[in-house]
């Protein structure tokens, strides 16, 4: 099943439920769907690919974290409690979340690879660090550890 199926089904779920934060939140996921299926359809592309979905999804909760840390700032804690709950739901369609541990080995890896020795070959490490973690770490956590990893 597709995602743009899955956010159809789930539609229909939260409507019957009244789930009115749900139904927001996945209609403006299916709206974003919509818009990007457009564009590549003018490109030529049938439909989109799973890696686009799951490249929306993760805009998607990266736009709600930056929301709420901009709110929380603002002191706007109504306002972050509800892109908070928007996150947690957009979070349920992306996969598993790796562990600090799980990123660092991956970096290591990358690190090994591309023989990057210094804070100065940090981009030499992202590029092949967020391929293999797309969708599977945030990109402020990843840039993190390839610091730490890079500084010692």
């Amino acid at each position: 099943m597709s995602l743009k199926d899955q956010i159809s089904d789930d539609i229909k779920t939260a409507m019957k439920a009244r789930d009115k934060v749900r139904l927001e939140t996945v209609r403006s996921i299916k709206k974003v769907i919509l818009e990007r299926e457009t564009t590549v359809r003018a490109k030529g592309q049938e439909g989109l690919t799973a890696d686009q979905e799951l490249e929306i999804l993760v805009q998607q909760a990266k736009q709600r974290r930056d929301s709420v840390e901009q709110y929380q700032q603002a002191g706007r804690d109504d306002l972050a409690e509800k892109e908070a709950a928007e996150l947690t739901i957009i979070e349920s369609y992306l996969p598993a979340q790796l562990s600090d541990e799980e990123i660092s080995a991956v970096i290591a890896e990358v690190v090994a690879q591309v023989g990057a020795s210094s804070p100065k070959d940090m981009g030499k490490v992202m590029g092949p660090a967020m391929q293999q973690l797309k969708g599977k770490a945030d990109g402020k956590k990843v840039q993190e550890l390839v610091k730490a990893a890079l500084m010692s």
